[in-house]
């Protein structure tokens, strides 16, 4: 069995519809945020990733000047395989997958945009 790995969500990934999508699957994830990072609104370019979602913006982690900054969200535990099927999502949205530190001390991935 591969071990879980973390995914931090501030965003689309949050959604039932999203997580059954991906991942055949809802996800259990908890609370917890992204220091150093704020949110930036960025147009949704592709017409199906709107469609899904039913936004036509979507939030993109920026790193904030501000170290008070903070972006919550949920964190994820997943298997390497959701992992890469995350990352085919995030795809569309022109993201990079990074690792950080949470505020509960926690290692995480998460997308950022690129």
């Amino acid at each position: 069995m591969t071990s879980p790995v973390l995914l931090f969500s501030y965003g689309t990934l949050q959604k039932r519809s999203i997580q059954i999508a991906n991942f055949g699957r809802e996800l259990a994830g908890r609370a917890d945020a992204l220091p150093g990072y704020a949110i930036r609104l960025v147009p949704v370019l592709d017409p199906k990733i709107a469609a899904l979602t039913g936004e036509t913006q979507h939030a993109a982690a920026e790193p904030s000047p501000d170290p008070d900054d903070a972006i919550p969200g949920i964190v994820f535990e997943i298997t390497p395989d959701e992992l890469a099927l995350a990352d085919q999502y995030e795809q569309a949205a022109n993201y990079r997958r990074i690792s950080v530190t949470l505020r509960s001390g926690a290692q995480a991935w998460v997308y950022v945009r690129a």
